[in-house]
């Protein structure tokens, strides 16, 4: 196996990554289209490091306009191996306040306007989503939270929603009777298409706020919640500090499948699969079509 690469997703107020060495910033082309930013490049530590902002530096982009198949089908070119995705979130839990952070285990995708499978018509695929993230980089995450004195709750289910209005008081109340713990606008399809490309997933959730169910949080504003996203920043960038290390020496096989998701994956027969299509999946499908191009 080659070294670990790690790509760091960073979202709402994360923009850069302190501490890189040999840094450059560059475009990285993709077959799905242009990625949110140049990815930074460098080293954490001795380790490789590739990180992506999810918005774009100066935050330019909306969820909706995210082209996440692009950022995904781009860190895979890179040579990336695991992928820690950083998140601000609304609370739909009264002992989860601003300012805490979610190992979130679980999602429940309501988003409705992107595309969400590098694969279609000429290369079906269908990939298991039972269990989304990777447990071992969550178990680098936990062991490394002491050490950055950031404080991490282990599970929880992230409700992503389309946005990028926030939820009607109906649709809070709809999501906590469902049980979630944690809502956001960005971690659908990025988890669905990390596991397509076989590449080690998890999430940290960062909240900035209660959901509008909160009765002292009605009206959820972009103000409300500048402050804790700065704060949430500073914290996630000492977390990094400490588990890209953890990652990065880390060389053993994912024991949870995420590296041979398409193993049973495709169904389309082979001669019937499109060339064209299979040409743009070289680099998220290339282990299990070598030979078909």
């Amino acid at each position: 196996m080659n070294p670990p690469v790690i790509g760091i997703i960073g979202g709402s107020g994360l923009y850069e990554i302190d501490g890189l060495a040999d840094v450059a910033w560059r475009r990285v082309g993709s077959p799905f289209g242009a990625t949110s930013d140049e990815f930074c490049f460098g080293t954490l530590r001795g380790y490789q490091l590739v990180f992506v902002p999810r918005h774009g530096r100066g935050h330019v982009l909306p969820p909706s306009d995210i082209n996440f198949r692009a950022n995904i089908d781009a860190l895979k070119r890179c040579g990336v191996t695991d992928i820690v995705s950083l998140s601000a979130v609304g609370s739909l839990r009264e002992d989860l306040a601003p300012g805490d952070f979610v190992i979130v285990d679980q999602f429940i995708d309501r988003t409705f306007a992107r595309p969400k499978s590098f694969f279609g018509a000429g290369c079906v695929a269908h990939v298991s989503m039972a269990h989304p993230v990777c447990g071992r980089i969550g178990d680098a995450l936990s062991e490394a939270s002491s050490e950055a004195e950031v404080a991490l709750k282990r599970g929880g289910t992230y409700l992503v929603m389309e946005g990028p209005q926030f939820s009607t008081l109906a649709e809070s109340r709809l999501y906590r009777s469902w049980g979630c713990d944690v809502i956001g606008m960005t971690n659908m399809p990025e988890a669905k298409l990390a596991r397509e490309a076989e590449i080690c997933y998890a999430t940290v959730a960062m909240i900035t706020d209660y959901d509008c169910w909160h009765p002292d949080h009605d009206a959820v504003t972009v103000d409300m919640i500048l402050g804790v996203l700065w704060a949430n920043a500073q914290k996630a960038k000492r977390l990094i500090q400490v588990v890209v290390p953890r990652l990065g020496a880390d060389t053993a096989q994912c024991q949870h499948g995420c590296r041979h998701a398409l193993d049973n994956a495709l169904i389309t027969a082979p001669e019937k699969r499109d060339p064209a299509l299979l040409a743009r999946l070289d680099a998220v499908a290339g282990r299990v079509l070598r030979g078909a191009l």
